[in-house]
């Protein structure tokens, strides 16, 4: 399920990235006491009380101000308060209410959005010190003090009483796929050819897309469900268009939601840094993947020229699948589907106790674990934890020893024995006193 959305809104420098990096437990936000310091919109993924949402932070909002920048803060806070399923009003108890407050206050209350008001700066934690915002028409206002790390679990407890109750979906038993990749790759048309029939909205005007679309299938007698997201585009076109940040959001929840994520390069243009940041998201979800190079009849570059490129530009996830496309003709879309069915098998891929030992111990003989300070690390036995993707537990004595080198050679290893083709696998190192 999607999840809630919480926007902190506030004129500025009144604590807003404080805040936010109090919730999401790390400093994302710059913090600075000059006003105005975070102009775009923050975001990152949070829990409370086993509740998961999305926190995101805004500029500082000065609604009569003439300062260059505020039209596009303004904007941006507006896209918040639209997407958002509840908004944190933050406003300065040291400095008390002032006519930016009031203008905010008014915005928001003709908000159709749940707002909670939070007084911040009140350091000794002076409950009266609130009763003069309660006439900015938002109810009872929060003290917290976000220095002092006061107040804000109280905060939290009213914010997700708004959240939707987590209802039970329906569970899909097939495959869901996801297409991410640039804005204007061709992931709506690919979507189109593979159903063979227009379902999705397709144009050539970056950013059509900006909501996931699920549309449920059949092949060859299996369900499955594609997932068609917003296009991700690098961070500086984000700022200059600011719809795309939540496209970003929605795109990035796709990619958690998915089974498969299909990877839409454009064969057209050299591979951005975008598109291997792209690449990168998937990665770190830990979800298999294939790539899918389309607009491959405009293409003069040889395959194998490409292809050394791609594995230079993926060096982190050298365990990638490939395939070289045509929305427009259907060319190499008939090996799209048997290629989602085999990454998502060898993701969900159980090596037995036995054949994993077998494989490890000879990996040892042929290379044994470095030591550090004279302690030797060494691996006692290993067995498959978890599937989607394949999770391998070593009971090691000093794992502390084994670098990222050890670690790289271990699942080539694993990689040689066992076809782990298009997922990433997860190797964790514990010590044999560990549970």
């Amino acid at each position: 399920m999607t999840k809630p959305i919480v926007a902190i809104v506030g004129r500025a420098n009144v604590g807003k990235s404080t805040f936010f990096n109090k919730i999401c437990g790390k400093r994302i936000s710059i913090v600075d006491d000059v006003a105005g310091v975070t102009r775009d919109r923050l975001y990152a993924d949070a829990n409370w009380s086993g509740r998961d949402f999305t926190i995101v932070d805004t500029g500082g909002v000065e609604l009569k101000s003439e300062d260059v920048f505020q039209k596009e803060i303004i904007e941006q806070v507006m896209l918040a308060i639209e997407n958002a399923t509840v908004i944190i009003f933050l406003v300065d108890g040291k400095t008390g209410i002032t006519q930016s407050d009031e203008d905010v206050a008014k915005l928001l209350r003709k908000q159709k959005v749940p707002v909670v008001l939070v007084v911040n700066k009140l350091d000794t934690f002076e409950i009266s010190a609130t009763y003069d915002f309660y006439s900015l028409g938002l109810g009872e206002p929060f003290p917290v003090s976000c220095a002092q790390g006061k107040g804000i679990g109280d905060v939290l407890d009213k914010v997700i009483s708004y959240f939707p109750q987590d209802s039970v979906e329906e569970e899909f038993e097939g495959i869901k796929i996801s297409l991410v990749g640039r804005p204007n790759v061709g992931k709506s048309s690919l979507i189109n050819r593979l159903l063979g029939k227009k379902r999705v909205v397709v144009s050539d005007i970056e950013g059509t897309t900006r909501d996931s679309v699920a549309i449920p299938f059949k092949c060859n007698k299996k369900d499955y469900q594609l997932i068609d997201t917003a296009g991700l585009r690098r961070q500086r076109a984000v700022e200059k268009q600011s719809v795309e940040g939540y496209s970003v959001l929605r795109s990035m929840d796709s990619i958690e939601r998915s089974d498969v994520v299909l990877i839409v390069f454009d064969a057209k243009s050299e591979i951005t840094e975008q598109d291997v940041r792209i690449a990168g998201y998937v990665h770190e979800a830990k979800k298999p993947s294939v790539i899918l190079v389309n607009k491959w009849d405009e293409k003069t570059t040889s395959k194998e020229e490409y292809l050394k490129t791609l594995k230079d530009k993926l060096s982190f996830m050298d365990y990638f699948k490939v395939l070289f496309v045509s929305a427009l003709t259907g060319k190499g879309l008939s090996a799209v589907m048997t290629t989602v069915d085999e990454v998502f098998a060898n993701a969900s891929k159980r090596v037995t106790t036995g054949i994993l030992n077998d494989i490890v111990h000879d990996a040892i003989l042929n290379f044994e674990p470095p030591s550090k300070n004279g302690k030797k690390a060494k691996i006692l036995f290993s067995t498959q934890a978890s599937t989607n993707p394949p999770k391998f537990v070593f009971f090691c004595k000093e794992p502390k020893n084994i670098n990222f080198s050890y670690q790289r050679y271990l699942e080539n290893k694993l990689r040689e024995k066992v076809d782990f083709s298009g997922t990433p696998i997860e190797l964790v190192f514990k010590d044999k006193g560990e549970e």
